[in-house]
């Protein structure tokens, strides 16, 4: 029986998950407490998120950390219009690399924090996708922190349905990689949802993943549009927050990232 208890205990262990949130934009200090009332952790940009002008997340650690929450800690990538060439873009990984460690420390994140970087663009990569992936995750293994990837855990229909977590993790040579996989069509993703219990990330579809985005805002209705339950502006609105549109995420750890100094 102890053994069966002790069996059962493990099971349970392995397939705790915690709910998660990200946004482009700091939601504020006054924000923070409403919000890990229901999240245990936030994802926190190091550098500018795409398609904004500015960083609001800087400086912020302290705050965020202090209110209870672990870290999604993100680094915007580049798309492949900007690589051009394997060449070029094995020369930006290791640029890059070397800003979002450099940013990582000014923000007081710990040495072995998972830094993510967020790969906006699926389906198969291409040579100098890849080139840039795997040149940045040796720069930022290298300064001694440890490589995430941001990226589409859904099959690409339009390019023989690769999944882009799949395609990086098979050429990525024994690199040792973190993986937030997206996957926002219901099912399997619970849609805009809060759930005491969440999903596994492994229930996206991707059984290595370790982070799951189910909910995306705004919500795509190429793909989330058998979702019912988003906002009616389109978004996923934070619970009593509907000002605030937020993405959603399950992991297998509280602090994802690994970045709590305390």
């Amino acid at each position: 029986m102890a053994a069966m208890a002790l069996a059962c205990a493990t099971l349970q262990a392995q397939s705790a998950a915690y709910l998660g949130l990200d946004l482009n934009n700091y939601p504020g200090d006054a924000n923070l407490k409403i919000l890990h009332q229901t999240f245990s952790y936030t994802g926190y940009w190091l550098n500018r998120p795409p398609g904004e002008r500015a960083n609001t997340w800087t400086g912020h650690r302290a705050a965020v950390e202090s209110a209870g929450f672990g870290f999604l800690v993100l680094f915007n990538g580049r798309l492949d219009a900007q690589l051009e060439t394997v060449t070029n873009a094995t020369r930006q990984g290791r640029s890059d690399a070397a800003s979002a460690a450099a940013a990582a420390r000014r923000e007081g994140f710990p040495q072995a924090t998972i830094i993510f970087l967020d790969q906006e663009q699926g389906g198969r990569m291409l040579p100098e996708q890849k080139a840039y992936i795997y040149a940045w995750v040796d720069g930022v293994t290298a300064a001694g922190f440890r490589a995430g990837i941001y990226c589409s855990g859904m099959a690409a229909a339009d390019d023989g349905n690769v999944v882009t977590a799949q395609d990086i993790r098979e050429h990525a040579a024994g690199r040792d990689i973190t993986y937030w996989v997206t996957n926002d069509a219901c099912p399997p993703a619970p849609g805009c949802a809060f759930p005491q219990r969440p999903p596994n990330p492994a229930e996206s579809g991707v059984a290595f993943a370790e982070v799951w985005q189910f909910a995306q805002s705004p919500q795509r209705k190429d793909v989330a549009g058998r979702c019912t339950n988003y906002s009616h502006d389109g978004n996923c609105d934070a619970l009593g927050m509907p000002a605030l549109a937020i993405d959603v995420n399950s992991a297998t750890s509280a602090d994802p990232s690994h970045a709590r100094t305390r």
